[in-house]
């Protein structure tokens, strides 16, 4: 923990007194989205100290070309970035002509913000003396919609409570914005008309390079004594236009500034009718008012809880971090759009390029399988398909053949665009994540139709990667896979990562029995893949004689399976005999000295046994377990997740819970000290699968769901639901008893601590 000033609380996220020093932090851990766009926690109004702007629109980036000292042959020609969107939130303040800046102020007090997530909106509240002694009292209210996701809303209340005044509000647009990650200081927007009409302003803008048209728009309107205030043009500029609005206020009388805001994209609009598409989004808002618009979004984040939200008793800081990580997924994809996808940092930050990573696959799918219906998950796989093609291509851009298909690392588009060399070339891991993902969802929904539709193209694809990736090592007399990193990034260029080569014996076998399948169930589709794929019976030979013969490094001495041939030529010395000071290792020690270290950055061979635990005996994980993780330093996002679930499985609730406690907090309690940078949106992923895979033990076991429920001695109780092949399934734990409830018409078997019961539709069963 590095940070304890966000205050515990069950549903909001609540900060109180005013740090300059923790700004930054804070404009992370408050902010909001709503799957169309989002937007860091700055303030509307002026703030001349340090801050760190952002607002984002989902599916708009901008190709910057990569940096690198040393051209690869292959290397990717640019690293795409989510784009700092032109502002539209920005507010001036003016109190007799002085400006409202809380970092010029004479005094601030009472400074209070929070973030209600069960609600959705985020709200600050402050007093404060101005240069010119005026005192003001000020709150403000915002949210982006989810019933209209172009729009914003804002309230602004101030009023002067030492004497009468004149208040000026300017509120504004501006596109000269950058991004605080370019890497050629380039010019990332071009601006093509600034216009204005009535209380309404709007600025025309395109990317460049990737030509995504967008016009951000606003309309604000102030009111004061119930009576509407009227406004006029203040400024326009080729990249800014603002309105004014003055009144002179009685001390103690509130003035409201209302403002609607937000941006309409050619990505769902012709791209000459954005204005008019803005006007359009405008009237509705306008015509519903502030309040009517805060009430839909109240039922809207009601919606989503009802099904999503997981309840834990006794334990409020625990409560706390899976709302929040719950909050901000769903912030960040609702599953309405199949181009779009969840970068790492979602709507909070650049870190990343806001880019996919294999993080959807490995760690998102399972919590919108369960919290959603099936066919968000499906959207996701549809994605990967959709850029089947492109993966095609960067697979030939290092020389592979015939098809095969290397999913990018990060992409925005189905290309490549990550610039470095040890994660672009060599963590070719991430296919092996996108198979066992389709093989994750027919698992988990029963819906096979992907599969003949479009997944087996994909599996073929990687299988392809895999034949021609590996190669026979005479030596060993078995098929090798030199020159990987695994998911532990602290080992680069290492030979036969276990994990590495266990997924893609694992996905050439599944791809051979899918291919069986559809061939007998299937026809159609079969012939219609066989006749675009051109895969023969020979070639299917050959993946399944690199997959039966493939090397997986093993220790004799330890029992394990190996992270890599050269494991245990390091000085295995554990994480906890390492000073303090020397933690985090990625900030304390050069590369050159991680490298050549044992300590692993996040779970490796242990998130192989994640992925395939019924490949392996309670004892097999054990004893890896046992091994592996007093070398992990956990300095991924995506670590202390898997092994809490791992902790769960064994039993060793306590270091289950402090796991648990690391992932739902990291944000929260700055963990990394990196939250200035934006949130850990992917991983939060993994803190839903702590509750449910580790505590609440569920599984699919032979087609049926299974659950195997434990509760660390810090809960009295905690809840969950899950949609099971259309089925809504709440579980709830306490310390002598289990109850099962479900929702709709039909029952359903499942199992529970290994023994089958038959769940009955409104009828609770209670197992001690």
């Amino acid at each position: 923990m590095n940070q304890d000033y966000i205050q515990a609380n069950e549903w909001s996220v609540i900060e109180e007194g005013f740090d300059a020093e923790r700004v930054k932090s804070s404009e992370s851990l408050f902010s909001i989205g709503n799957g169309a766009m989002g937007q860091r926690a700055n303030f509307e109004e002026t703030y001349s100290g340090g801050t760190f702007q952002g607002s984002y629109i989902a599916g708009v980036y901008y190709p910057d070309k990569t940096r690198v000292g040393w051209w690869k042959n292959g290397y990717p020609e640019y690293f795409a970035k989510v784009l700092n969107a032109p502002n539209w939130i920005g507010i001036q303040v003016l109190v007799n002509g002085t400006e409202l800046d809380l970092a010029t102020c004479k005094k601030v007090s009472g400074f209070r913000r929070e973030l209600n997530m069960k609600e959705g909106w985020y709200k600050r509240s402050y007093d404060a003396v101005l240069a010119n002694d005026a005192q003001v009292e000020v709150l403000v209210t915002r949210f982006l919609s989810l019933a209209l996701d172009e729009v914003g809303a804002i309230s602004f209340e101030i009023s002067l409570k030492n004497t009468d005044g004149e208040i000026t509000f300017i509120p504004y647009l501006d596109s000269g914005i950058t991004n605080e990650d370019s890497n050629w200081d380039d010019k990332f927007w071009n601006t093509t008309n600034v216009s204005s009409s009535g209380n309404r302003a709007f600025i025309e803008a395109h990317t460049l390079k990737t030509n995504f048209k967008t016009s951000t728009f606003m309309q604000a309107s102030l009111d004061y004594k119930g009576v509407s205030i009227p406004g006029s043009l203040d400024t326009s500029t080729d990249t800014f236009v603002s309105l004014q609005f003055s009144q002179k206020a009685e001390k103690g009388e509130k003035l409201t500034l209302t403002k609607f805001g937000g941006y309409t994209v050619s990505r769902n609009h012709p791209e000459d009718a954005l204005v008019d598409a803005a006007n359009e989004v405008l009237d509705v808002a306008s015509s519903l008012g502030f309040e009517n618009l805060l009430k839909k979004q109240k039922e809207a984040w009601a919606g989503i809880w009802e099904m999503s939200d997981i309840t834990i008793q006794g334990d409020v800081k625990a409560q706390q971090g899976i709302r929040f990580n719950i909050f901000q997924l769903n912030q960040t994809y609702l599953g309405t759009d199949s181009r779009l996808n969840i970068g790492p940092k979602g709507f909070t930050g650049e870190k990343y390029g806001g880019s996919t990573y294999w993080d959807t696959e490995a760690y998102c799918i399972p919590f919108y399988m369960a919290t959603k219906d099936e066919m968000v998950a499906r959207k996701l796989l549809k994605y990967r398909y959709n850029h089947l093609e492109k993966a095609i291509e960067n697979a030939e851009k290092l020389g592979f053949t015939n098809g095969a298909a290397l999913y990018p690392m990060v992409t925005m588009n189905g290309e490549e665009c990550h610039n470095e060399w040890e994660i672009t070339f060599e963590e070719i891991h991430r296919n092996g994540a996108i198979a066992f993902a389709i093989y994750n969802y027919y698992r988990y929904t029963g819906d096979y139709s992907y599969i003949p539709e479009m997944g087996l193209e994909v599996l073929i694809g990687i299988a392809r990667f895999w034949h021609q990736r590996a190669n026979f090592s005479t030596f060993r007399n078995k098929y090798v896979i030199l020159g990987v990193t695994g998911p532990n990034e602290y080992e680069n260029n290492v030979n036969n990562n276990w994990y590495t080569n266990y997924l893609a014996q694992w996905c050439i076998h599944f791809t051979l029995e899918q291919l069986t399948k559809v061939k007998e169930g299937y026809p159609e589709d079969y012939k219609r893949i066989m006749g675009k794929t051109k895969l023969t019976p020979t070639e299917c030979d050959a993946w399944k004689k690199v997959a039966d013969s493939m090397y997986l490094p093993y220790s004799e001495e330890y029992g394990v399976y190996l992270q890599q041939d050269g494991f245990l030529d390091k000085d295995l010395v554990k994480v906890s005999d390492l000073e303090k000071t020397e933690r985090p290792i990625n900030q304390k020690w050069s590369w050159d000295r991680i490298l050549r270290s044992p300590y692993i950055k996040q779970a490796d061979v242990l998130q192989g046994f994640y992925f395939f635990e019924d490949h392996f005996t309670t004892d097999e994980l054990e004893k890896h377990f046992d091994f592996y993780e007093p070398f992990t330093v956990h300095e991924s996002s995506l670590s202390p997740c898997v092994h809490s679930i791992q902790a769960a499985k064994l039993g060793r609730m306590e270091q289950a819970y402090t796991f648990y406690l690391r992932t739902s907090r990291l944000d929260l309690d700055d963990y990394n000290k990196e939250v200035e940078e934006g949130l850990h949106i992917t991983s939060m992923a993994g803190t839903w699968m702590s509750i449910v895979e580790g505590f609440g033990g569920m599984r699919v076991v032979n087609d049926t769901l299974s659950f195997e429920p434990r509760i660390p001695k810090q809960w009295d109780a905690y809840s969950f639901k899950v949609n099971f092949r259309n089925r809504i399934i709440k579980v709830k734990v306490t310390s002598n008893e289990l109850t099962f409830e479900l929702n709709g018409d039909n029952g359903i078997s499942i199992l529970v601590q290994g023994e089958a019961y038959e769940l009955l539709p409104n009828t609770p069963l209670k197992v001690n």
